[in-house]
């Protein structure tokens, strides 16, 4: 600790007629050696101030004729020199002028200097003064560490000198500052004005801005007139921004803000911007399973529909082909100015292919196509203009029953087809496969095969209700359980499996259900 003075008042008198020890004297350098200084100190005596009486890094910036004030320490040392002190009687002087600075309520200012149980120290002048944790800021900081090596104002709110104790708070001139900022702002607060805030925190559901010693809530609804999901996307913390004080209420000092009402609502004028049928360019702001958003200027958007993104494609997934940031060009389909929604269209910009198939493709038509893929009621065969048709399973054959269409054809097989409907406002077209041939049923069947007939078959598939044979030319019968030639007791699946060759006899022909009926009672014996 610094060495304690009974009487302040002795100690700052520098009237003397001599010299006197613990005092304070002006004194000029003599010379500057690299273990001290020596210093003229008035009645015909010469000083010596040790390198460690010194203050920091003033060996280097002292030298001969300038002017120090010192500390007397002892009026003889064993070389004949009064010994000085440049640190005590800087420290004599700032205890004068923390004491002065404690009475009248003033800020000192101080370097922060480290860390200690409950705060940390400041360096005053030479002096050491605790900073408790609670008056290091408005907020608790989160990492003090970042303080320490900072130089700042503080105001002494505690002094002992016996012990040497000050106390400091950073906090109380910036609570002193924030009120004197306080008040100002609230002269000027009234709705509608302009003002500029700093941000001070963000939420999920807006910004709260500090207007000068007053908050004001910027709610997410009112930072744009477009889509934003996060107020962090336009603001962070720190930045300094102009807002309108859209309602304020004196009593309880609550302030609302906003931040799009700068400037007048884009969608007022969207209509007489936007008409359908123009080509627009964008930017992508999200993708979702249903579409994508697309802004057309700040606050104006549209929404590309999964169903607009291409003529011939249905399931396009939007994110596969589309990124936040995308340029994309679009046409207006349709305006509605009260919902603020806007429906634009990728595919309009492109010929229709169902215009093509319309003017191309007429009923009957044989044309070629490519089989694309299956489905359980038919196939899909791609023409050339990026349409499909539907090859639908009843239309594969006349006479065979196809449980899947991939038992008949392949994938990338190319296959000749018969148009048998085209319905372009409904983007359909569909084809036939067994059309290309005429209907056996019609003629060759009925011909070929009589009552009472005579057929060698093989099991095709055995039901409940009886077995499906094939006929050699591949139409199907059928033999109906109880035309089968089985014993009560006895299982048809175990008697007739898939592929099993039988003779049987045509039992009916119905042309007009396509249907033969088959027996095998009639072979007995």
């Amino acid at each position: 600790m610094e060495p304690q003075v009974e009487d302040f008042e002795k100690l700052y008198a520098n009237t003397f007629k001599g010299l006197k020890e613990r005092a304070i004297v002006k004194g000029n350098v003599l010379k500057v050696k690299p273990d001290g200084v020596i210093v003229d100190v008035g009645t015909k005596c010469e000083g010596f101030i040790p390198l460690s009486e010194l203050l920091e890094n003033e060996l280097t910036r002292l030298k001969p004729g300038d002017d120090v004030e010192v500390f007397v320490e002892n009026l003889h040392d064993s070389d004949g020199f009064v010994k000085l002190s440049r640190l005590k009687a800087q420290g004599i002087r700032t205890w004068d002028m923390l004491e002065d600075a404690f009475h009248k309520g003033v800020p000192v200012d101080g370097k922060i200097t480290g860390k200690v149980k409950g705060g940390l120290t400041v360096s005053i002048g030479g002096i050491s003064a605790f900073l408790p944790g609670s008056q290091i800021d408005l907020k608790a900081p989160k990492n003090t560490d970042e303080l320490i090596g900072k130089s700042c104002a503080f105001k002494i709110i505690n002094l002992t000198h016996k012990g040497s104790n000050v106390i400091v708070s950073r906090r109380a001139l910036l609570e002193e500052e924030r009120n004197k900022l306080r008040g100002e702002t609230l002269t000027v607060l009234k709705e509608g004005a302009i003002v500029k805030g700093t941000v001070k925190n963000l939420t999920d559901y807006g910004a709260f801005i500090d207007l000068g010693g007053v908050d004001g809530l910027l709610h997410i609804s009112d930072m744009s007139w477009g889509r934003i999901s996060h107020p962090g996307e336009l603001f962070t913390v720190g930045d300094t921004v102009e807002v309108v004080i859209l309602t304020f209420n004196p009593e309880t000092e609550k302030v609302t803000l906003g931040y799009k009402q700068k400037r007048s609502d884009p969608w007022n004028l969207v209509d007489e911007k936007y008409p359908a049928g123009q080509k627009v360019l964008g930017k992508v702001i999200t993708t979702t399973d249903y579409g994508v958003f697309v802004e057309l200027e700040e606050g104006v958007e549209g929404l590309i529909h999964v169903s607009e993104l291409d003529w011939v494609e249905k399931s396009i997934k939007p994110s596969k082909f589309f990124t936040v940031g995308d340029r994309v060009e679009a046409a207006i389909l349709k305006v509605n100015k009260e919902e603020k929604k806007i429906s634009l269209s990728i595919k309009q910009l492109k010929p229709n292919p169902w215009d093509v198939v319309r003017s191309k493709y007429t009923v009957g038509q044989k044309i070629s196509g490519k089989v694309k893929s299956f489905a359980d009621f038919g196939a899909f065969i791609a023409l050339d203009e990026g349409v499909d048709a539907l090859l639908h399973i009843s239309d594969i054959s006349w006479v065979k029953r196809v449980k899947h269409p991939s038992d008949v054809l392949k994938k990338g097989q190319q296959i000749e087809v018969v148009v048998l409907n085209i319905e372009p406002e409904k983007e359909r077209i569909s084809v036939g496969l067994k059309e290309l041939t005429p209907d056996p049923w019609t003629t060759e069947i009925p011909n070929k095969y009589k009552l009472g007939d005579t057929v060698n078959v093989k099991v095709v598939s055995v039901t409940d209700f009886g077995v499906f044979a094939e006929l050699e030319d591949g139409v199907e019968g059928l033999i109906h359980k109880s035309e089968l030639d089985k014993k009560p007791d006895e299982k048809m699946e175990d008697l007739f499996k898939k592929g099993t060759e039988l003779t049987a006899r045509v039992l009916n022909v119905n042309p007009a259900e396509r249907k033969i009926d088959l027996t095998m009672k009639t072979m007995i014996g």
